[in-house]
Parts: C-alpha cells; structure tokens; sequence
C-alpha cells in the first residue's frame, strides 16, 4: 500500500483498480470502493470498475448495489460471462428465480443434474412430470420453466408452490456451477387441507349468503368440482363446474359447467326506454336463465393459451313489457346458442425489473333460436399490467388495466356488459354498487364499453398468522348503447382505498372505500377472494 496511499488525479486509473483491489483483500470496503469510484471517473468505458464495485456491494450484503453496477458494467460488455453470472447469482439469492434464469440462459447456464420433488404430492405422478417440459442432466431454460408454471396454475391444485435451485457441490465439496432443481408446493385436495380450511372455503362467501362447495383433485388426477349455491331472494343462484386434463396431459384441459339463475332487477334509473311510454320505472324486472357449455382450453407455451366452447342457454322475463319496440328486443324469452372463443398472451415479461404486461382477447358469436332473429356478436380485448417495484416481495404492488368490448346485432338484456361492482361481474368501478336494496341493476348497462383500473397495495403488517395489506385505487370508465336506452352518458370516475386481510394464508377479505368524484357518493364493500 506504500506505493499509492490514496487517491489522487493525477495518478493514473490502473493504479486505482490495483489500489482497490488490494483493499478489498484486506475488507477494507469504504476505501476499496473510493479506490475504484476514483479509477471509474477517470476511465469510464472499463468495464473492471462497475465490476469490482459490485463485488464490494456483494460482500456487503448490499444487493441492490450490486446489480445497478453490473448492470453498468454489462451495457459496457453485454458478453462478459463472469458479469453475466455474477448477476445471475444474485438474482438467485434475492429469490428472483425468473431473472436469474433469464442472465443465466444467455451463457448456456445453469446445468440441472436432478429434478426433485419436496414433499411429493398425491396428484397422479405421471400428469405431474407430463406438466414439467425439462428434465435433469440439461439446461434449465426459462421458456421451459415458464411453459411448466402455466400448465401448473392450469391444474388449479397448487395454491402455493415454488421452483428453487440448490446448489451442488463438485468432488471437492465446493459450488461446482450445477443445481438441483427443487419442486415444493402446496396442494388442494378433497374439500381442504384440513377440516378447518375446508369450512373457511366453503363460508368464505356467508356475509352475502352464499356457500362454494368445492373438491379438488378427484382420483388424484386434478379433476376439481367447484360450485356455488347462493339463497339470497333477491338473487338465487346455482352454479357448478367440473374441469380436469384431457388423457392425463396438462397442456389441455377441460371444462363443462351448468349455471341457473332467478333474478329481480332493478333497472329504474339505469334503464332509459322507459321514456318511451312504459308506464312505470322498472323496478321489478324478473329474470330466470338456465346455462350449460362446455370449454376446451390449450395452454400452448408460457407465453399464451387459447381456450373455445359453447353453451346453451334458456331465459324468461317478466314483470316487464316495454312500449318501445327497439327496447323490446332486449327483453325477448327462448333458447340462445353462443360460441366463445379467447386468446391470451404475455406481451412483454421483464423479471430483472419485475414487470408483466399481459393481453387477452376474447370473442363471442351467438343467435336467440327464433324465426326471424339475427346473429349478436361480443368481443373483449384486455391490457394488464403487474409491478412489483422492491427486488424481493410484493410490498407496493401495482396494478394496472384497460378493457374493452363492443357488441353487434340485437344481444339479450343478460348478455349487455355491466360497470359497477357486483358478485357476479368483474367490470369494476368501485364507488358504484351493482344493487339497490339487494336487487342487481343499479351499475351501468350497455353494449359497448372502455374501462380503466389502477391500483397499489401496500403491506403494512405480516407476520406467520396475520397479512394486512392498504393501498389506493381509481376506476375509471364509460359504457354506451346506441339505441340510447342504456349507457352511463358521461365519463365515470372513482377513487378510494382498499384493505386486505388474510389469515393463516386463506382467502383474502378485502373491504373497498370508494367515492363517486362527479357525484360525490360514497360506496362501502366487502368481498371474499380466493386464492
């Protein structure tokens, strides 16, 4: 250290990196790093600077340091393997498994020796490997791994699970650059895993008077039953589904559902053909409907799926003849066949800075089974965005979507898109309750419409027990009709707060504070999420 003490201008930027290099041996950290700031401000294009920089934030536990400079140092040198595995093993100790990935695949890395499952699950062994698209003794690419969790979630078993990669040491007992590849989750099975998940599940939905019957993984082979049955008078409701893998092969899934409905509406004050001689406002329309279909869902890659059916559905109305002739066609009993079809699609996945932009685009083609009727037609397109800021967690998780949807031909009044909140409805504006004095109706109806929502959630308290969540939301939206009978008119905007409670990694009870900013009301909710 005699020859060069500090630093100074004058001496040349190889005697600082030498300098720096020698502190960091002795752990000397503050000066090690005044050492290769000072050599960096003289030599900026070296690539050695941000690089050995980022071993003094390393050895300091100061991760995110670390990656802002080797991030720096490989926009100088997008090839430098060491830099590019250096980055990679922080990721992996941040628990960003993605992003590591991501570093890693570029430089043909890392190289998986076994694949190991911790603890086994009871789902049929052979459908779980089948939904793995790598294997030991090769490299684990991250297309592959992502085509896996896809497939995964698809299962709808696994509320919880993660891939890890442990470490494994060479023939002298040290990191030999190679990983296993370990598999934990946890799974569903019956009606829970326990009798006292199980009854949470099936009361989750109580406050509203309504049960979830549900049972996961029949015959080990993720085959799950999943119904609701809801006594509220104002809103009857019997739903069931049953969806499982198609010949034990989790790339298609099936499924097949039956839905009835005995509904009172009120649509007084957001039905408008009533201005055309309907003698009273409709507060009291009835509806009954009866739905079954079936589904066939691809989950082709990581990167996007595709799903198609048809369903069959019966309706009747009553309490209700509108004077208006046009707005009689909403309101039109019989039989209705439709045809669904949607494509969904990650538009872009950045793991590094924890950004997801996902696409759906849906559509439905449909014809009431009567003479003279003609076709209707509905399509949706939806943009998403999902952000967790912080390199590890989700604490000031943000959200971000933009929906759309029109509609052609005459659709029945149940098939109009709804804006408001309502059990029934995921078109959310969260200062406009979708019911007036239990009856459904209040929220917005029409064929057409942009919707916008956005918000934060900040986690204020967790512990093994007890996560409690608040953060800020604003909604924002216009539905329209073109025969003027419906539609909201004027922009819609919302704004408030949201708190979200889970216990012992249960259902999420969220309550929603929302204002209407053009009418000044005041909206109080409370919903019960599953996981």
């Amino acid at each position: 250290m005699r020859l060069a003490p500090v630093s100074s201008p004058e001496q040349p930027a190889e005697l600082d990196y030498y300098r720096g290099m020698a502190l960091a041996r002795l752990e000397r950290w503050k000066e090690a790093k005044e050492a290769f700031e000072s050599g960096r401000q003289k030599q900026p294009q070296d690539k050695r600077f941000p690089t050995e920089l980022a071993g003094v934030a390393f050895k300091q536990q100061n991760f995110t340091e670390a990656t802002a400079e080797l991030r720096r140092a490989l926009r100088l040198d997008s090839g430098d393997r060491y830099a590019v595995d250096f980055l990679a093993t922080v990721y992996l100790l941040e628990g960003n498994v993605e992003a590591a990935l991501d570093r890693w695949n570029r430089i043909e890395k890392p190289q998986i020796e076994n694949v190991t499952i911790d603890p086994r699950p009871r789902v049929d062994p052979i459908l779980l490997d089948r939904a793995f698209t790598f294997s030991p003794a090769s490299v684990l690419n991250l297309a592959d791994l992502r085509t896996t969790e896809a497939r995964i979630n698809a299962l709808g078993i696994f509320p919880r699970y993660e891939f890890a990669l442990s470490g494994r040491p060479d023939e002298k007992g040290e990191e030999g650059g190679k990983f296993d590849l370990v598999f934990r989750s946890t799974e569903r099975n019956g009606w829970g895993s326990s009798t006292v998940a199980g009854l949470v599940s099936l009361l989750r939905g109580l406050p509203y008077l309504t049960v979830y019957p549900e049972w996961y993984n029949l015959k080990r082979s993720a085959t799950n039953l999943q119904s609701l049955v809801r006594w509220d008078a104002e809103k009857r409701r019997l739903f069931a589904t049953l969806s499982g893998p198609l010949e034990r092969d989790p790339k298609w899934r099936y499924r097949v559902y039956v839905d009835g409905r005995k509904e009172n509406w009120d649509i007084s004050r957001t039905f408008f053909g009533n201005g055309f001689g309907s003698a009273a406002p409709v507060s009291d329309l009835k509806l009954e409907k009866l739905e079954a279909g079936a589904e066939i869902q691809s989950i082709e890659s990581g990167r996007w799926s595709w799903k198609t059916g048809a369903d069959l559905s019966h309706r009747r109305f009553g309490n209700f003849t509108p004077a208006n002739s046009e707005a009689t066609a909403f309101f039109t009993d019989g039989y209705a066949l439709k045809y669904d079809a949607e494509l969904d699609a990650h538009v872009l996945r950045d793991p590094e800075r924890r950004i997801t932009v996902d696409s759906t685009a849906s559509g439905q083609l449909g014809k009431m089974l009567r003479h003279g009727a003609d076709p209707f037609a509905k399509v949706e397109g939806t943009l998403g965005v999902h952000w967790l800021p912080q390199p590890q967690g989700d604490d000031y998780e943000t959200s971000a979507r933009v929906q759309a949807g029109q509609t052609f031909g005459q659709p029945p009044f149940d098939e109009l898109f709804t804006l408001g909140l309502e059990r029934d409805n995921d078109l959310w504006l969260r200062a406009h309750i979708g019911t007036r004095k239990g009856r459904t109706g209040a929220a917005r109806l029409g064929r057409n419409y942009v919707l916008a929502n956005w918000d934060i959630d900040k986690k204020i308290y967790e512990n093994g027990f007890l996560e409690l969540k608040m953060g800020p939301f604003l909604d924002s939206g216009k539905i329209y009709d073109p025969s003027r009978d419906f539609g909201s008119r004027v922009w819609l905007w919302d704004a408030g707060g949201q708190l979200k409670v889970r216990i012992l990694g249960g259902p999420s009870v969220v309550f929603y504070y929302g204002k209407d900013l053009r009418s000044g009301h005041n909206a109080f909710y409370l919903t019960v999420a599953r996981n």
